[in-house]
């Protein structure tokens, strides 16, 4: 089955999106019991294919099974890849490239953009039959099943539509924060690429920092930087106000009050930027170490001006985001100044590292959140040209170092290390 959906890319409706290369075979029970979607991307046109031929090709499923599989390596929830299997078959792009279809499993493929969707179908009943169209409408048989599926205790609140609401703004506040902490960039958070669960999914023209800077962008399409590193939190608190204009017509019914039920949705989506800013800020008082006793005893201003300080010193000489923590710790057990080595600006780096080495930092605590490796960009897009060519070596060997990402050895050394080129890196969607 082909899912339908709608949503907004790069800010633009369009409200027949849907799988265009992709079908949702079934459900899978895992050993704890909770329901997995299996989905085959690449298998052939569907009638949401919009005159594409639906068919994928080797380097971009790749790409899709190795960064999911160190994002979950990294805690990030993630969609999983099963695999990616060659078809055989020729298919063209810019070049003619082999084909691919990659099986992946998810909590479920429910997105902003299937809200979205029953929402238009709700309103579209609603003007048919001027009046409410029920609880058995599309839009509520959606918030329920969401609900049974991720976030059961929304069916015994008093609106199950805002208490879905809330549900998804926190878990999607914690992602986001989890995406920001390891460098993480998306590349495309269209809503319809927002899942209900709180799982990243859909891995098109992502791409990991090397140089720590809050405008990088790689993706080919983003040309306006809509969806930049450091824009991935206001974007997502947009996608999610998308959401819950989606919503709207379910807590109206229930509230019997439009202009109630549009306050509700208000206040229920100005939580996101605490939300977001608490995640990040403790994970980035883990990432330097900090116990989580005195991370908790810190007044939050305290907490968010020592985070805040070492970010501007970072983003002034463009630090390797990744590498940098694990010099921190470096530094800490008397190994030189492999960090302070990395900044421009040494007195504000002095200032910043006397306050934190008086809150008592732990090196091998930080060794346990900080990675060593994560998919390096330059690493990952010759290991896939490998691939193309028929050598899978290279990703073979990629893959395993990135799913041991806390694992210091020296025969991976080179992954590592950012980019020597050190140029602007550009990602593509594959599709």
């Amino acid at each position: 089955m082909a899912q339908g959906y709608a949503g907004h890319q790069f800010g633009g409706y369009s409200p027949r999106l849907g799988d265009g290369r992709a079908l949702l075979l079934g459900e899978l029970t895992a050993p704890d019991g909770r329901l997995l979607d299996l989905h085959l991307k690449g298998s052939g046109r569907t009638p949401w294919s919009r005159g594409g031929d639906g068919l994928a090709v080797v380097g971009p499923m790749l790409r899709e099974h190795l960064v999911s599989a160190a994002m979950h390596a990294l805690g990030v929830p993630t969609t999983r890849s099963l695999g990616v299997v060659g078809t055989g078959r020729v298919v063209q792009r810019d070049t003619p490239m082999p084909g691919a279809v990659l099986a992946r499993v998810a909590a479920s493929h429910l997105r902003v953009g299937t809200v979205q969707y029953a929402a238009a179908h709700y309103a579209q009943r609603a003007a048919a039959a001027g009046t409410d169209p029920g609880d058995d409408c599309l839009l509520a048989r959606v918030v329920t099943h969401a609900a049974e599926r991720h976030h059961p205790e929304v069916l015994e609140a008093e609106v199950p539509a805002l208490a879905l609401l809330e549900r998804v703004v926190e878990v999607q506040a914690r992602l986001v924060a989890r995406w920001m902490s390891v460098g993480f960039v998306h590349g495309v958070m269209n809503t319809d690429n927002v899942t209900l669960s709180g799982e990243t999914i859909d891995y098109g023209p992502c791409a990991f920092l090397d140089g720590f800077d809050q405008a990088a962008v790689f993706s080919s399409i983003d040309t306006r930087g809509r969806y930049a590193f450091g824009q991935q939190p206001a974007v997502m608190q947009w996608n999610l106000t998308r959401l819950a204009e989606g919503l709207l017509p379910l807590v109206t019914a229930a509230t019997g009050d439009q202009d109630k039920a549009i306050a509700r949705c208000v206040e229920v989506l100005e939580r996101f930027p605490a939300l977001y800013g608490e995640e990040y800020a403790a994970l980035l008082a883990a990432k330097i170490g900090l116990p989580p006793a005195v991370s908790a005893g810190l007044d939050p201003v305290t907490r968010t001006d020592l985070v805040g300080d070492l970010l501007s010193v970072m983003a002034g000489a463009r630090v390797d985001h990744t590498g940098f923590f694990r010099d921190l710790a470096r530094e800490l057990r008397g190994r030189g100044a492999p960090a302070r080595d990395r900044v421009l600006d040494l007195p504000a780096y002095d200032a910043w590292a006397g306050r934190w080495r008086a809150l008592g930092p732990d090196p091998d605590a930080m060794d346990r959140v900080n990675p060593v490796h994560v998919p390096r960009n330059h690493l990952l897009q010759a290991a896939l040209d490998a691939a193309d060519a028929g050598d899978l070596a290279p990703f073979d060997r990629m893959l395993e170092v990135v799913t041991h990402p806390y694992d210091e050895r020296p025969e991976w050394a080179e992954y590592a290390l950012p980019d020597p080129a050190g140029g602007p890196f550009v990602t593509y969607c594959g599709t």
